[in-house]
């Protein structure tokens, strides 16, 4: 679980270096509200990275607290694919050629990690919060 959530964390942090310094390689649009749009997302993924990064430490620490991070992560994560997932779906983002494939194939992964991450924790509750 250590690795996924850092490699995830890792992925978000490399997405926005790619779309602040070479756009084009990740934007499925050039409209100015497609920008707009996804302008509005750096502060929530790094709150989701950050979520990630944290539970991952927690973990290998053995910190009960990595509960608490898991679950940040998880309800992060779901948070950021309904509202991507939505907006793709109503401007018809996945039917734009192979950046709308890899549009869909980052709300799929990014729902799945999501769930994972929050099952994964439920069910390990008992001994991620100790005796």
């Amino acid at each position: 679980m250590r690795r996924l959530l850092w490699i995830t964390s890792i992925c978000t942090t490399a997405y926005w270096l790619a779309w602040f310094v070479h756009r084009p390689l990740v934007a499925t649009d050039v409209r100015p509200g497609y920008e707009e749009f996804v302008n509005a997302f750096p502060v929530a993924d790094g709150w989701y990275a950050v979520c990630l990064a944290a539970a991952a430490v927690s973990l290998s620490r053995r910190r009960p607290v990595a509960l608490l991070w898991l679950f940040a992560a998880g309800g992060a994560g779901m948070f950021l694919a309904c509202i991507d997932v939505l907006y793709d779906i109503e401007h018809g983002i996945w039917g734009r050629g192979m950046s709308g494939v890899l549009e869909f194939a980052i709300n799929v992964a990014t729902a799945a990690i999501a769930v994972g991450v929050l099952r994964w924790g439920w069910t390990r509750r008992r001994a991620l919060l100790g005796p």
